[in-house]
């Protein structure tokens, strides 16, 4: 098929589960951070199931073609998978930076890293089992090495490399287990290899590929300029991009609507197959398909039809349900209208 589309990962979650005012006002957690949910502990997990269905629901009435379980359960796209593992202190959390160059209190780093039991499998297999009849394909997302390193405090290792490689064994683990389980795509989130360029040239290509040793399906690595509702300013083109060409996955994820981000750039990445972010999650009004066939053609010069794959940004975790259904929907006439167009010319 030309053109499947999918989210980058996050769905937004339902009022009645976690109070969205509080967490928009704040950087995303990076340790945990249970007072967001509105719901009593003791039905938490309940809560988060059917607000989970809520969001494959919203995926399957959009049209998309690879589901995601909208990461309905995490307070941040990180921080679930990154308290889980042994090694790490969340109780007495250290600081570090966040991408706006404020202090953020992070996991604290206090001996080897390593998994302690599968963390997301429980899961994909959720999200298996209810996406309908019809056999989907369905993506599930884990915060890469490189962006967990940088949202710690390491007083184990000594050295920022070594961290992130202990990182990276964990989430190799995961993403061996997930594809076990019935992933059909993995994919890293990496937005620190555009915020820290420097060390992420230094050993972020390498820390990544570690984690995908054995991978036995397609992954993907997003990396992006972070959240529109946090992050408002945007550079006129990534810090790290190209270097991703000698990433062993399989497609990479970037965002171009609210960037405007030149995609003569995507010509680097020869052979990777391109995640294109093509909804502006900054601008609370729902695109026409018109607006979004426009962004999706700016990249054709410089990738094949047959290596896109249609997609917001970022994650559309703190955009409202309806808007964020309303741009899916857009998203999705628009790859009809592109297939309609251009499978003649493809075949």
């Amino acid at each position: 098929m030309l053109f499947p589309t999918s989210l980058v990962g996050s769905y937004p979650q339902p009022d009645w589960l976690i109070d969205r005012a509080r967490l928009a006002g704040r950087f995303p957690p990076r340790v945990r951070a249970r007072e967001l949910w509105r719901v009593d502990p003791a039905y938490l997990e309940q809560a988060q199931d059917d607000a989970t269905v809520l969001a494959i629901r919203a995926q399957e009435q959009a049209g998309l073609d690879i589901l995601t379980d909208g990461e309905i359960r995490r307070e941040s796209y990180s921080n679930r998978f990154a308290t889980a593992l042994e090694g790490v202190d969340i109780d007495n959390p250290g600081t570090a930076l966040d991408r706006s160059g404020h202090p953020n209190p992070v996991p604290r780093v206090t001996g080897p890293i390593r998994r302690r039991h599968p963390v997301e499998v429980a899961d994909l297999k959720f999200l298996r089992a209810n996406t309908g009849r019809s056999p989907k394909t369905i993506k599930i997302t884990v915060p890469g090495p490189f962006t967990m390193a940088q949202q710690a405090q390491d007083d184990y290792y000594g050295n920022a490399e070594s961290v992130a490689f202990g990182y990276a064994e964990a989430v190799g683990e995961e993403v061996r287990d997930l594809f076990a389980a019935g992933a059909d795509i993995v994919q890293l989130d990496e937005p620190y290899l555009q915020a820290r360029p420097e060390p992420a040239k230094q050993y972020g290509v390498k820390v990544i590929n570690r984690a995908l040793e054995e991978a036995a399906g397609t992954t993907a690595v997003h990396l992006c300029f972070g959240y529109a509702a946090i992050i408002h300013d945007r550079p006129e083109g990534y810090s790290f991009l190209p270097e991703l060409s000698a990433c062993h996955c399989d497609q990479i994820s970037i965002e171009t609507a609210q960037s405007g981000l030149d995609p003569s750039v995507l010509a680097t990445l020869d052979g990777k197959t391109i995640i294109l972010g093509v909804l502006d999650l900054n601008d609370m009004t729902v695109e026409s398909p018109e607006t979004v066939t426009a962004r999706v053609r700016r990249a054709l010069p410089y990738v094949p039809p047959g290596r896109l794959v249609l997609a917001p940004d970022c994650g559309m975790k703190y955009l409202p349900r309806d808007v964020a259904f309303g741009k899916l929907t857009a998203l999705t006439a628009a790859a009809a209208q592109l297939r309609s167009e251009l499978s003649p010319a493809a075949s």
